[in-house]
């Protein structure tokens, strides 16, 4: 498990439940920049998802924060029926007003160190089709996307982590 990593003016760390509200509004922000028609209403109760995040012993979600405000969230685990030396990514948002500023860079190898510390081979995510943003990130971290099937909203991507 990482500690607390800290650089000048940022500390990566674990989120803590008392921190919901700030995990919804930080989702919210990223993910209207993906939705070309809006984000769509589809029922989904995403501070009940968030609280279920933070709350899972077999889970992590991790922060950013810069000048004492949180900019990055990721958000992991092994999902039962996978093999125990694989993760998936679930949610990884950086807040629009600090992209490109290495935040998602920074966040992202934290999340790697974690998964290698923890024996983990292989990451998987699911990205949506229309976040090319998003997918050229993931690709200059080293990610793969996988073929896409028809009618598909998301894009599966894989990363082979490097071995120690």
């Amino acid at each position: 498990m990482i500690k607390n990593r800290v650089t000048p003016g940022r500390v990566i760390r674990t989120v803590l439940p008392a921190e919901l509200a700030d995990v919804v509004a930080l989702h919210a922000r990223a993910r209207a920049t993906y939705y070309p028609d809006g984000v769509p209403q589809d029922g989904t109760d995403w501070t009940e998802a968030w609280r279920g995040a933070l709350t899972r012993p077999d889970g992590r979600v991790l922060c950013l924060v810069e000048a004492g405000r949180m900019v990055g969230l990721a958000s992991f685990r092994t999902p039962e029926g996978v093999p125990a030396d694989e993760v998936k990514l679930f949610q990884f948002h950086v807040d629009p007003g600090h992209w490109r500023r290495g935040v998602g860079t920074a966040l992202h190898a934290a999340c790697v160190e974690e998964w290698q510390g923890d024996g983990r081979r292989t990451a998987v995510l699911d990205v949506h089709v229309d976040n090319r943003r998003a997918q050229g990130f993931y690709r200059r971290q080293g990610w793969v996307p996988e073929p896409a099937g028809p009618g598909d909203h998301h894009r599966r991507m894989r990363l082979v982590l490097p071995g120690e």
